[in-house]
């Protein structure tokens, strides 16, 4: 079979088999937009279901709790993609995240819905990696640098919608619509997987192996790591027995998961991941570059509002316009890696993107809106210039019974990196608050006076200057990520050949 299509079946005519590749992309597409969809649209809805079912002191567990099963089943995924194949994955994941949705849209209390998300997380994490591999699987090398340009878009214009679209539905309908307007649509993708995909039978040595002790390994340790880094600072200090108690139990059980992974014979994380520079390389960059992109995506709606005094809609464009530039420059960067190679237009890429982050803290007080608004075009130009060559790059040098485990190592990279870099960044944008406050503030603090419309002076100063900082660790994240590509990546990907 020709590698356009490695997971349809061929038909009597390459019409039909074009005609299902296009259905199964649709599927992807919209998978890609429901994962996005729920990460954003629960956020503006917080306080009528806060007012509806009360829970205020646990509501961020809405996030946490989400965040931490999608992060921690991408690696038990990407291994059983492997083994049975993308299509069972991809079918179950989407049916649990649909029954999780569906549960959310009738739960009678927040612990009952944070329990459903973290239900609907499950299945996110099966959506995310198993989209990302298939479109892999689909596409040839030269390809594929146009179905990622369109997952990219579309998990960009869902990112920006959600927010918009959880407050309208919350407002004009019932905060519960956010969860059932999955059921259509997952049903949708869902029927167009079982309908249109067809995997070819792959012959196996020997009677798959899945190694459950190792996925119950790796989902207990990264489960307590993450929630002790996004509990940290949060729920209580970070110097204090649950942390301490957390981070030590995380650590006990990184070591049980390695001693276990090691004698497993089918590993769920297996030791090549991190044997191969390129795939080591491209794990730590993406880790990197989810640290880094923490501090746009959480720290500038607040800069925009306070500092700038802008209104929270004008704000979230600011933030926004990096979604605009960041899928064109992905979709243009294969004229760039075909010349110079995946690591060098990654290098650029990063080293742009960290000038830019330099830059930001030199911006005039207060400014005008559309200085950091330029700085953000410019910043998700450079990004698309890393991302997708280092993705691309990165999945054409493993085979099919490799891929879905590659790209869930170098996603799970990425997702704890935003977690770290929720932790860390939070902590620095605090302490500097703290210090040009007298102590007498924090990030949530500024928050509230937002919402009563009254930012004092001194805040207002103190808020920048703790962006500021928080934007110069951004480009310090970047420039680890360029040091880590220019000294560990083989300058020439070992691409397999299709």
């Amino acid at each position: 079979m020709g590698s356009t299509t490695p997971a349809i079946r061929g038909g009597a005519d390459r019409r039909q088999g074009t005609g299902r590749r296009g259905a199964v992309v649709a599927a992807l597409m919209l998978s890609m937009a429901l994962a996005a969809l729920d990460s954003t649209a629960v956020s503006t809805a917080v306080p009528q279901i806060v007012g509806d079912l009360g829970g205020f002191a646990v509501f961020s567990w809405l996030f946490s709790g989400y965040l931490l099963a999608v992060t921690v089943t991408l690696p038990v995924y990407g291994k059983l993609s492997d083994t049975f194949g993308r299509k069972p994955v991809l079918v179950v994941g989407a049916a649990v995240f649909l029954l999780g949705s569906l549960l959310c849209s009738v739960a009678w209390n927040m612990g009952a819905l944070i329990a459903f998300r973290i239900l609907q997380g499950l299945g996110g994490g099966a959506l995310q990696g198993t989209v990302q591999t298939l479109a892999a699987d689909l596409y040839p090398l030269a390809e594929r640098p146009k179905i990622q340009s369109r997952l990219s878009t579309v998990w960009a214009v869902s990112a920006v919608a959600g927010p918009g679209l959880g407050g309208v539905l919350a407002a004009y309908a019932d905060w519960r619509w956010i969860f059932l307007i999955n059921l259509p649509v997952g049903t949708a993708a869902l029927w167009l997987v079982v309908r249109h995909l067809h995997e070819p039978q792959r012959a196996q040595a020997r009677p798959a192996r899945v190694d459950w002790a190792g996925a119950l390994a790796v989902f207990a340790c990264g489960g307590v790591l993450l929630t002790a880094l996004v509990q940290g600072g949060v729920a209580w200090p970070w110097v204090s027995a649950p942390s301490l108690a957390l981070l030590g139990t995380g650590l006990a059980l990184a070591g049980v998961t390695v001693a276990v992974e090691r004698r497993a014979a089918e590993p769920i994380i297996p030791g090549w991941v991190w044997r191969r520079r390129t795939i080591a390389a491209v794990n730590l960059a993406l880790g990197a570059l989810g640290l880094l992109m923490v501090a746009p995506a959480v720290f500038l709606p607040t800069y925009a509002q306070s500092v700038l005094g802008l209104a929270p809609v004008a704000a979230g464009f600011v933030l926004s316009v990096w979604t605009l530039s960041w899928p064109v420059s992905a979709a243009l960067s294969q004229h760039v890696y075909r010349r110079i190679g995946f690591r060098d237009t990654a290098l650029v890429g990063i080293g742009l993107a960290a000038l830019v982050l330099c830059a930001f803290p030199f911006l005039p007080y207060p400014g005008s809106w559309w200085q950091p608004t330029l700085l953000m075009l410019l910043l998700g130009g450079a990004l698309g210039l890393f991302q997708l060559p280092l993705i691309v790059g990165v999945q054409s040098t493993v085979g099919w019974a490799e891929r879905g485990t590659t790209t869930a190592s170098v996603l799970f990279c990425r997702q704890t990196g935003q977690t770290l870099g929720a932790s860390l960044f939070g902590a620095v944008a605090n302490g500097v608050l703290a210090a040009r406050l007298g102590g007498a503030g924090d990030l949530d603090s500024v928050t509230r006076a937002l919402d009563a419309g009254t930012v004092p002076e001194p805040a207002r100063r103190a808020v920048a200057d703790a962006v500021h900082a928080v934007y110069f660790g951004a480009a310090g994240a970047a420039a680890l990520a360029f040091v880590v590509l220019l000294l560990v990546a083989p300058r020439r990907f070992p691409v397999l050949q299709d």
